[in-house]
């Protein structure tokens, strides 16, 4: 199976075209305002509006309010909602969208515990670098060895990934989808589309058909 690619951080309408062209099956619209990706829901919505169908829309949000969360998923009319903060499973639940949860992965954690937690309540579970005091974003990998092959297939591989690494990623993990962001960019918040174009190449060069 092919492993679906999520081009992330999305700020503009010239990027979200060019990602599609090149092959994502989503895009990633970030609204934390301290994230340098930050992108107003207006200029969002604006952007929605003009993506072709069979690409899905997500919006990421940190330890935001129900109400915030509703509004903005209301107004940009996204398919999608990403939880990238502490938001327990309960608070998963009981939205307008459905949503996946981005866990930080550390040596300390119940990797597979935290991924069945989630997985009741979500449509799927996003695994990220763990860095002190940053949701994401960071541009880091962690330790892909402390993925059990039981994962395999199940999860959204995040982190520190690029036209460079991916195959090996794709072909080490066999994730169900693959999410990028800074390592398909020329500057933050602004996407290279070669990379991004030689990402998703070597994505479906590798994927399991």
């Amino acid at each position: 199976m092919r492993a679906r690619v999520k081009i992330c951080g999305i700020t503009n309408l010239d990027d979200a075209l060019a990602s599609v062209d090149a092959g994502a099956d989503a895009l990633g619209f970030v609204f934390y305002r301290p994230s340098p990706r930050y992108i107003e829901p207006n200029a969002a919505a604006q952007i929605i509006k003009k993506l072709p169908a069979f690409v899905t829309s997500v919006a990421l949000f940190v330890n935001e309010t129900r109400n915030e969360i509703e509004r903005i998923a209301n107004l940009t009319q996204v398919d999608l909602l990403q939880f990238h903060g502490d938001e327990p499973p309960v608070f998963c639940q009981g939205f307008s969208k459905p949503s996946i949860k981005a866990l930080r992965v550390n040596n300390e954690m119940d990797l597979v515990g935290e991924v069945e937690a989630y997985a009741d309540v979500t449509k799927g579970v996003l695994l990220d670098t763990y860095v002190t005091g940053v949701p994401g974003g960071t541009g880091a990998r962690f330790d892909w060895s402390l993925i059990p092959a039981s994962l395999a297939g199940k999860i959204i591989l995040a982190g520190g990934l690029d036209p460079d690494n991916i195959a090996d990623a794709v072909l080490r993990i066999k994730p169900y989808a693959v999410d990028v962001s800074g390592g398909v960019e020329k500057a933050k918040g602004l996407k290279d589309v070669s990379k991004v174009r030689q990402f998703i190449h070597e994505v479906n060069r590798v994927s399991i058909t």
